[in-house]
């Protein structure tokens, strides 16, 4: 009798999603895939963040000297490289870019190309910050120019999938007094697209706590807060972004790892973090990405997300600034995945339209990430199921 003969088993196919190692994914994200990937930016200068062409155009209609002979020569000297001394001098930069936006058409027309860009890239939420007072010289107001840029992003809505909100700006530098006056600003518009309010600027020596009256005249009208601090400044300014001025997120926070529980109170209160890796490194907040403590806070669970800072001055954009991210702290797609979603949870936006657009990513996202990596189906299920009880 002979033995039975074996039968045959066909070899499987390995699939691609399959082909890599979990501690490799980082790898398998290209400028290509991430830039297909649907983002927000959070934390974006209109001043910094003007096309180079458009500002030497700009220049030539107004009559402005640059200082530069070509288009070349100016965006040398707009971009500030790697690396400056400090947040001053990147902060000089801005001194060149706003001596062309001091005219209305000028800021719509910045506004309408900078949300133009960002949804070229996929960016679907965007809130643009700046400060009405550094456009006054030329005779406008301050209502002119929230006017002025208003407009520019509402055409590029209507033209393109993206939504914008403005973040009015106070500057640390100038009087409480000052900052007041912008935050009665921001309350005026706040039912025409004015979304939050803000302090920048320097933050050695100009506390935020001294500009408390204009954080409480926008609280009392309902109204959101962010607040820059922790760039370049301990983590006391983060405390006193939140417990002083009621931040609902913190601009950068790159240093609030040095207080462990004011780190508790920023997670357990899921308090955003708008984190500007690139701009970071070139003002020497940190020495290098590597150094960023982008991986701590996400290891921690702090809600963290990614912004470009200012595209022009720091030369990026949310899709590069993901793509360093992936590079320098070696995320797999479940992180990706996660700062994608933060962006959109962060957002100040009402509620019903925050939800119906997380439902709308969040199929993208996995739609796109299942083209390469296993997604599990346990954890998309959860995320559906959470939506579903906002719902109702």
């Amino acid at each position: 009798m002979t033995p039975k003969a074996k039968k045959k088993v066909p070899r499987r196919k390995i699939s691609r999603k399959r082909r890599y190692r979990a501690s490799e994914e980082w790898r398998e994200f290209s400028m290509e895939f991430l830039k297909r990937m649907p983002k927000t930016d959070l934390h974006v200068h209109l001043d910094g963040s003007i096309r180079v062409g458009t500002l030497w155009s700009l220049a030539k209609e107004q009559g402005i000297r640059l200082g530069v002979r070509d288009l070349k020569g100016l965006r040398r000297k707009v971009t500030v490289g790697p690396r400056v001394r400090n947040l001053v001098d990147y902060l000089k930069v801005f001194d060149i870019t706003l001596k062309v936006m001091q005219e209305e058409e000028a800021l719509t027309r910045i506004a309408y190309e900078l949300a133009v860009d960002a949804a070229k890239e996929n960016v679907r939420y965007m809130e643009i910050r700046y400060s009405p007072l550094l456009h006054l010289d030329h005779g406008l107001t301050m209502a002119d120019t929230v006017d002025a840029v208003l407009r520019g992003l509402k055409a590029a809505e209507s033209r393109y999938d993206i939504h914008t909100g403005v973040i009015v700006c106070g500057i640390r530098q100038m009087t409480p007094a000052r900052s007041l006056e912008l935050a009665e600003t921001a309350v005026a518009f706040k039912d025409d697209g004015v979304v939050a309010f803000d302090l920048a600027g320097q933050e050695k020596d100009y506390p935020a706590k001294k500009h408390r009256e204009a954080f409480y005249r926008v609280l009392n009208a309902n109204q959101n807060v962010t607040l820059h601090a922790g760039e370049a400044f301990g983590a006391r300014s983060i405390h006193q972004a939140i417990h002083y001025c009621g931040a609902h997120r913190i601009g950068h926070g790159t240093r609030l790892l040095e207080d462990e529980s004011l780190l508790r109170y920023v997670t357990d209160h899921r308090i955003p973090l708008e984190i500007c890796l690139t701009s970071n490194v070139q003002t020497r907040a940190v020495d290098r990405m590597e150094d960023h403590p982008f991986r701590y806070y996400l290891d921690r669970n702090v809600r963290v997300t990614l912004n470009t800072d200012s595209r022009l001055v720091s030369n990026t954009t949310v899709t590069k600034e993901l793509y360093r991210a992936c590079r320098a702290f070696h995320l797999n797609h479940y992180e990706v995945r996660h700062v994608l979603l933060n962006g959109f949870r962060s957002a100040f936006m009402h509620y019903r339209k925050k939800v119906d657009m997380i439902r709308q990513v969040l199929r993208e996202i996995d739609g796109i990430m299942g083209e390469i990596f296993p997604m599990d189906d346990l954890v998309v299920l959860q995320d559906w199921r959470s939506l579903e009880r906002t719902r109702r």
